[in-house]
C-alpha cells in the first residue's frame, strides 16, 4: 500500500512543480503583457496577478489536502472524518478555481480579442471545466466516504 501511495505523493509533488514556475516567471510576464496591450486601464494586471495567484494558491492548498489525504491512507484512517474534511478542502478549492475563472472569463475575452487569440477562450474553459469535474468527483467522494464511515460505525456498536 505504502508503495502505491509514494507513487502517488510524487505525482502530487510533479503535478506542483509546473505550477511553482508558472507563478514565479510566468504570472508577472503575461501581467507585463496585458498592461502592454492596455495601457487604459492601469489596473489590469493586478488583477491578473491577483486572480491566477488566488487560483494557485487553491490549487497548492488542494494538492496539501491530497497529499493529507494519502497519508491518511497509509496510516489506516482512510475512513476517517479527517479523509472527509480533506474532501471537502478539496471540492472547495476546485469550486475556488472554477469561480475565479468565471469571474476572469470578460477579461480573457478581452485579452483575447485584441491579442487575436481565440484559444485563449477555450483555455479559460477547459479550466472552469475541470476544476468543476473534479469539484463534483470530490464532493460524490466525500459522500461515499461519510456513507462508509456511518455503515462502519454501525458495524462497530452491533459487535
Amino acid at each position: 500500500m505504502i508503495r502505491e501511495t509514494l507513487f502517488l505523493k510524487i505525482a502530487v509533488f510533479l503535478m506542483a512543480l509546473p505550477i511553482l514556475a508558472l507563478c514565479i516567471f510566468g504570472v508577472p510576464s503575461i501581467a507585463r503583457e496585458a498592461a502592454g496591450f492596455y495601457p487604459g486601464f492601469s489596473s489590469l494586471p493586478y488583477f491578473i496577478l491577483i486572480g491566477l495567484y488566488i487560483t494557485a494558491a487553491a490549487f497548492f492548498t488542494a494538492l496539501y489536502q491530497a497529499l493529507r489525504l494519502l497519508s491518511y491512507i497509509d496510516k489506516n484512517k482512510a475512513f476517517s472524518d479527517l479523509s472527509v474534511k480533506a474532501l471537502q478542502m478539496i471540492k472547495y478549492c476546485a469550486f475556488t478555481i472554477s469561480g475565479v475563472y468565471v469571474a476572469g472569463l470578460p477579461f480573457l475575452y478581452l485579452i483575447a480579442e485584441k491579442d487575436d487569440a481565440p484559444g485563449l477562450i477555450v483555455i479559460g474553459l477547459v479550466i472552469i471545466f475541470a476544476s468543476m469535474v473534479v469539484a463534483v468527483f470530490a464532493a460524490v467522494l466525500q459522500k461515499l466516504l461519510r456513507s462508509a464511515i456511518d455503515i462502519k460505525s454501525e458495524n462497530d456498536l452491533t459487535v
